[in-house]
């Protein structure tokens, strides 16, 4: 497949256009494959990718049961940052900031990486102290952290309320600079075709029905295009994880599927160039390149595998925007949608072997799918050949549920809805 570069672009508009060649193949699926990748998402497309790149694995399939990137990777806000507190998260976020920083020249892809910073309110002294732990414990894993002040996020966003008879008074800040934003389909078209151009193949439209088995061993999966047999198969189903495990008769998994919602406004003159969120409840905010403010929230609350929120939550997210930026009220919403979010106990992911032989796991995501995909693929696609996992994602274990060993970023204890 021909590179994408500026010679070719000149080319191609002297040609009208007409000689752009697909991005990625439409194969018939073979009888049987090297690895089976279920989910074609950021995290399988980004699997197999590094499989085909790192491990020389590339006979390799990528079963999607709709459009490529029809779930979460194309549903969500695009933020991407590494501002953890726990070491096994930060050093595994940051991994992945790195590889997000050199990505679109990885790929040959412009995935709209922008680094423009992610900026956590405070808005009480105690909560300024924790993100001053928060910092400090970035920056002794050699992350980047900044403490700001009142008047210096007051610079950065003039839109922001900072009056003492504010409903939620601020504080002060922490930033993370080489933080910031992505296309996120963006990001599955260049993995995508990455992967296709090593020569894995990529099944869209095939939905898996069921495994095959030899005794306990997972030999491959039934589909609506056939069955198709294979030495591994590794599940990257992010929120319908839980009902493509049944498939396999594992019926108890440490994760909850949830509807998480999105929203972009009416098209607006540069209003903010960072991503924000709000100390005081669950609201983050950015600014796309086509000028709408991409906002979120909290879960809806309650367990589905619907694509699709629920009003209250709407009135919950709109009501934070305004508590933080009133200017916003005559601003019109253009559209909303939603992913499903798989929630782990401990809001940590599992990258992991099993739990059947044959079988791969990776899952539990919570709010922190999209900026994990380059390090996801890259420690599952580590975990998938050596059948043992990377340093990064050695502790991202089932057992650790079993032994107790939570990694418990927020401190919320085993409710998966408030991770």
């Amino acid at each position: 497949m021909a590179e994408y570069s500026a010679f070719s672009l000149l080319r191609n508009a002297l040609s009208g256009n007409k000689d752009w060649k697909p991005a990625w193949r439409k194969p018939e699926p073979k009888a049987s494959y090297d690895v089976i990748i279920i989910g074609g998402g950021g995290h399988g497309l980004s699997t197999a990718y590094y499989l085909a790149k790192e491990h020389g694995i590339t006979n390799v399939a990528v079963v999607e049961k709709g459009y490529l990137g029809s779930g979460n990777v194309g549903r969500n806000t695009t933020a991407v940052r590494s501002n953890y507190l726990l070491p096994q998260n930060t050093r595994f976020y940051e991994h992945s900031m790195k590889l997000w920083e050199n990505l679109s020249h990885d790929l040959n892809y412009n995935v709209m990486f922008s680094q423009r910073g992610v900026l956590n309110l405070a808005h009480t002294p105690a909560q300024f102290d924790d993100l001053a732990r928060k910092g400090n414990a970035m920056r002794h894993l050699d992350v980047d952290a900044e403490l700001m002040s009142v008047a210096e996020i007051k610079r950065l966003m003039p839109a922001i309320d900072i009056s003492a008879n504010a409903r939620f008074p601020i504080v002060g800040g922490l930033m993370q600079p080489r933080a910031g934003t992505a296309r996120h389909d963006a990001v599955a078209w260049g993995y995508a075709r990455g992967a296709d151009r090593r020569g894995v193949d990529i099944l869209e439209n095939c939905e898996v029905t069921g495994f095959l088995r030899d005794g306990d061993r997972i030999t491959g999966v039934v589909t609506t295009r056939g069955e198709i047999r294979a030495k591994k198969v590794a599940v990257t189903a992010a929120g319908s994880t839980g009902r493509v495990m049944q498939l396999a008769g594992i019926d108890r998994l440490p994760i909850e599927s949830h509807v998480l919602q999105a929203f972009v406004s009416e098209s607006l003159k540069p209003f903010i160039d960072t991503v924000v969120t709000f100390g005081m409840g669950h609201f983050y905010m950015g600014q796309s390149d086509k000028g709408g403010l991409i906002y979120g929230g909290d879960l809806d609350g309650y367990n589905s595998y619907a694509q699709r929120g629920n009003l209250p939550i709407v009135e919950e997210v709109m009501s934070e925007m305004l508590a933080l930026f009133p200017s916003l009220a005559s601003a019109r919403m253009l559209r909303s949608w939603a992913g499903v979010c798989d929630m782990s106990m401990d809001g940590t992911p599992i990258i992991t072997t099993g739990p059947l032989p044959g079988m791969y796991l990776n899952c539990g995501w919570c709010y922190g799918g999209f900026k994990a995909t380059p390090a996801s693929g890259f420690c599952f696609a580590h975990t998938i050949a050596r059948d043992e996992p990377h340093e990064l994602n050695a502790a991202f274990t089932l057992d650790r549920f079993h032994r107790g060993i939570l990694i418990d970023e927020k401190g919320q204890g085993a409710t998966p809805r408030l991770h």
